[in-house]
């Protein structure tokens, strides 16, 4: 039997982490049109909003309900806007291991908003959802994720060579594969300790299992 992940509303301090909705489209295509997005992922460019509509609609609940991953679209608590989109991808429910990966939108970085939407994914995963692994990718060269992956709390277990195709775009617009490396990084429930004090007056999660 497939084990799945719930509808979850995951809450802290400035953030709503919850599941994507059609009023999204706009602000999501918007945000994987960035010229970083599109550098260190593999979503196609341009990004259009019927690749949107399709990922949110399609996608993102089959991938939930077949036991794969979660797609959560970060928003902030005061004004609703999309600042980003944690995924969970890759799960091993034998093991209770998933990968972990994050986008911020352009006009949100710096502010944090990352490695709170992340932190508090991973508290619910570790702890809630009793898994035992969480693992994240970051390309060698992408720093700003990397930040992220530490000030959690994750550990560096290595480096994948050869591993990631990052993409350079040209004056022209056009996009180009690079490869580089993957440095892997795992987070696990004892690792958590000092991390959450980084977050330690946030709101906290709350489970929503008819969400809609």
């Amino acid at each position: 039997m497939t084990s799945t992940f719930p509808n979850i509303s995951i809450s802290t301090e400035r953030l709503v982490l919850r599941p994507l909705d059609e009023d999204d489209v706009p602000a999501l295509a918007a945000m994987m049109n960035d010229e970083q997005v599109g550098a260190w992922t593999d979503v196609p460019q341009p990004y259009t909003e019927d690749q949107a509509r399709t990922w949110i609609t399609e996608y993102a609940p089959t991938e939930r309900t077949a036991g794969r991953g979660l797609d959560l679209a970060v928003t902030e608590f005061l004004t609703q806007r999309l600042v980003g989109l944690v995924q969970l991808a890759k799960t091993n429910w034998h093991i209770r291991s998933t990968e972990l990966s994050y986008v911020t939108a352009p006009w949100a970085r710096g502010e944090g908003y990352a490695s709170e939407a992340a932190l508090a994914t991973a508290q619910w995963l570790l702890g809630d959802q009793k898994f035992e692994r969480i693992e994240m990718h970051t390309a060698a060269d992408n720093t700003a994720s990397q930040q992220v992956a530490q000030k959690i709390g994750s550990i560096s277990e290595g480096v994948l060579r050869n591993a990631c195709i990052a993409h350079v775009r040209a004056e022209d617009g056009t996009w180009s594969d690079v490869r580089t490396d993957f440095i892997v990084w795992s987070l696990l429930p004892e690792d958590l300790d000092g991390a959450g004090e980084q977050l330690a007056d946030t709101g906290g999660f709350t489970s929503f299992s008819d969400w809609n």
